[in-house]
């Protein structure tokens, strides 16, 4: 993953030590004065082999001299969860926490596990620690573990002691509830769900995220029981795969009345107001209207434009905004034209961060194609955040219950005849030979000097003229720390872009990306189909990449 280690499951239940080793190195890379006598925070998603793993973490976390876990009850806490927990609990006491989660990637026995560690702001731990983490796993010589120690009882919130250290399991969502509703105006959003005119519904997708909605839309906000759906956390998922998209989230996709393309289909009459679904450890969000689906990239546009009005967290206003390199360009439109600081970053929440602790920059609010969305209230992606933001704009855009409701899709089109529509796609070819996506990615590369050569003549493909290649690089403007290869960008005549980049998130071969995007002003010509409108596009990048011939794959796994 982008700050830790994702593997198949039966790599790491397969070797007793595989677990210990990353552990311990962990511990080994932190300063001891934060770990002796301090407290660590640890929960997961769920799934699989967590309830194991969680215990051999306890017992090692006695072992190396922490002096209190607080962890999840059942183990389970969502991403957003364990940073608001992290920076609020007890007035942040916590020096970090360990994370079991492999995010949106599928669970079982088969499936995918992971660990990463936050520090102690609750943000994903920085590449200077996970490199230091890397490092100690290469030279480990023991492991510190309290064996003989009896198992935990996660079923039950309490106290108990492992050793010398106190185990506390908690509720997970206290701290997480006591944050949002910081953010937003609870009274306003029940008075929403409550009107006889609007309907929604929720899917946790069976992952970390059902207790919070259960919590906070069901109980706080009155969203009926029967609106949440697959809300029982399940080691596998329901085994489905967790990962809340058009390709994913096929149950509510076809609830919402669209289609695995995001076309509408007939059930879209009858289909409910509202549609959001959190992929396995509630980090990441999907948005959804009657028979209208909102990408990733306009989302955190929207919630830009509009957030001063509708969201009582920017009252005040928004000084800084971001987006990750291969999200389309619809959040720099917003913030140019209501002058909000405007960042590029390199994929992963991480690299927020920085800039979400500079006072100068907040309130912040950022985001990733990937369906992450977020703000400076934590330092995670809060798939919740988004939800309770989007409903927030909802609210705001019907302040008179007697006139007829303002959907999803007519906020969206306002937003594209107000700041123009970004027309954007995403291929993924998944589980690809590693040897052959960096080959196509030096393939690409390999088109440098001529583009250089040829100036403003570019290179064509595919029937289009491509003006520049680069691959992207990013200094940190807080710290100056510098990213390289973070991904080729191809860009064309006209504005549209191609992007190129291979994912850190799946645990096994490569994932290679390819962003399509391109922006249109024009009201009348915003109702396309964003898929077929990008396909001269994609023709294009393909015949730039080669990647069909040197990856044996004539299509994409998925496209979103």
């Amino acid at each position: 993953g982008t700050s830790g280690l994702r593997k198949k499951v039966p790599v790491v239940k397969g070797d007793p030590m595989y677990l210990k080793n990353f552990v311990q190195s962990i511990f080994d890379a932190l300063p001891k004065d934060d770990i002796l006598g301090g407290t660590l925070v640890v929960g997961g998603d769920g799934r699989y082999y967590n309830k194991e793993a969680l215990q051999t973490i306890i017992r090692m976390a006695a072992a190396n001299g922490v002096g209190r876990v607080w962890v999840g009850k059942e183990g389970l806490i969502s991403t957003p969860a364990v940073s608001a927990i992290v920076r609020e609990r007890e007035a942040g006491a916590a020096f970090g926490a360990i994370v079991l989660t492999a995010s949106h990637n599928p669970g079982g026995p088969d499936g995918d596990f992971g660990i990463k560690y936050n520090t102690g702001d609750g943000a994903p731990a920085k590449e200077l620690l996970t490199e230091s983490v890397y490092d100690f796993t290469t030279k480990i010589t023991r492991v510190l573990d309290l064996e003989d120690a009896e198992e935990v009882d996660l079923g039950t919130v309490g106290t108990s002691k492992v050793g010398n250290m106190v185990v506390e399991v908690i509720d997970p969502v206290d701290d997480y509830l006591a944050v949002l509703e910081a953010c937003f105006d609870f009274p306003a959003l029940k008075a929403l769900v409550s009107r006889p005119d609007f309907s929604m519904v929720f899917d946790a997708m069976h992952g970390a995220a059902g207790p919070s909605a259960k919590r906070i839309l069901g109980e706080a906000l009155g969203v009926p029981l029967d609106s949440l759906m697959n809300c029982v956390p399940s080691e596998d998922f329901g085994g489905g795969h967790p990962d809340p998209n058009l390709a994913y989230a096929q149950e509510l996709v076809k609830v919402m009345g669209l289609d695995g393309g995001g076309m509408q289909t007939a059930a879209a009459a009858s289909a409910p107001d509202f549609g959001a679904a959190a992929d396995g450890d509630a980090d990441r969000n999907m948005i959804l209207g009657k028979g209208f689906f909102v990408t990733p990239s306009d989302s955190v546009a929207i919630l830009a434009a509009n957030g001063k009005a509708a969201i009582p967290q920017f009252a005040g206003g928004i000084n800084g905004v971001a987006r990750s390199m291969p999200t389309s360009g619809a959040l720099d439109v917003v913030a140019e034209a209501l002058d909000f600081s405007f960042f590029e970053t390199p994929t992963g929440w991480k690299f927020f961060g920085n800039l979400m602790d500079c006072e100068q920059y907040t309130p912040f609010i950022c985001g990733e194609e990937s369906f992450g969305t977020g703000s400076s209230h934590i330092r995670e992606k809060d798939g919740m955040w988004a939800v309770l933001a989007w409903m927030s704009v909802l609210a705001n855009a019907n302040p008179d219950e007697s006139a007829p409701l303002v959907g999803i899709q007519e906020i969206v089109q306002n937003h594209w005849a107000k700041f123009g529509r970004h027309f954007y796609v995403r291929y993924d070819y998944e589980a690809v030979d590693s040897g052959a996506a960096e080959e196509v990615m030096e393939t690409i590369r390999g088109h440098f000097a001529s583009i250089a050569n040829e100036g403003d003549k570019g290179i064509m493909f595919g029937g289009m003229k491509c003006n520049s290649i680069e691959e992207f690089l990013y200094v940190d403007p807080v710290d100056d720390s510098v990213t390289s290869k973070q991904g080729l960008i191809l860009s064309f005549v006209g504005g549209a872009r191609a992007i190129f980049r291979l994912s850190g998130t799946g645990s096994e071969g490569a994932t290679i990306r390819l962003y399509l995007e391109s922006y249109e002003e024009e009201v009348a010509k915003q109702s396309a189909n964003p898929q077929e409108v990008l396909l001269p596009l994609a023709a294009a990048a393909l015949e730039a990449s080669n990647l069909a011939a040197l990856t044996g794959r004539a299509s994409p796994t998925v496209i979103t």
